[in-house]
């Protein structure tokens, strides 16, 4: 599994949100490039402690899903969203796209750091387990718009 905290990789993903452009359309789901683009910062924000989501510990979820989010087997297409992370308002493309690249930039200076707050539902992740995470949800929704 790819890691966002390896050069080649971030590099990779930065030169893919590079290439979409306010045209790219969805091979799947509802959102449009603007909120994908929006979408993307929240598990960069939960990471980096920006914001909270007002997300709680639920134990069950953490049982049956916490190891997918960073195992090597891809998210499957049409997954449900937590509702929080469902965006349906319009986004600027422009903005939204900066506002990612500046997180994903910020996150990576952290690629040194030992140890970070527990996700609020899933509780501790490893360094390398939250770099898989934050990866494979980029690469899943790059994908979606064909980067």
């Amino acid at each position: 599994m790819e890691s966002i905290f390896k050069t080649e990789t971030y590099n990779t993903i930065l030169n893919r949100i590079e290439n979409i452009n306010e045209t790219s359309s969805a091979k799947w789901g509802k959102m449009d490039v603007g909120q994908m683009l929006y979408h993307c910062q929240g598990p960069l924000n939960i990471m980096l402690q920006k914001k909270d989501y007002g997300l709680k510990p639920n134990w069950l979820i953490k049982i049956f899903v916490k190891k997918s989010l960073y195992n090597d087997k891809p998210y499957r297409k049409n997954l449900p969203t937590v509702p929080v992370f469902k965006i349906i308002e319009s986004k600027d493309f422009k903005t939204e796209k900066k506002a990612l690249v500046n997180l994903i930039k910020e996150l990576y200076k952290e690629k040194d750091k030992e140890s970070w707050q527990p996700h609020p539902v899933f509780g501790k992740f490893t360094n390398e387990q939250w770099a898989k995470m934050q990866f494979k949800h980029l690469d899943h929704h790059l994908k979606q718009f064909g980067a």
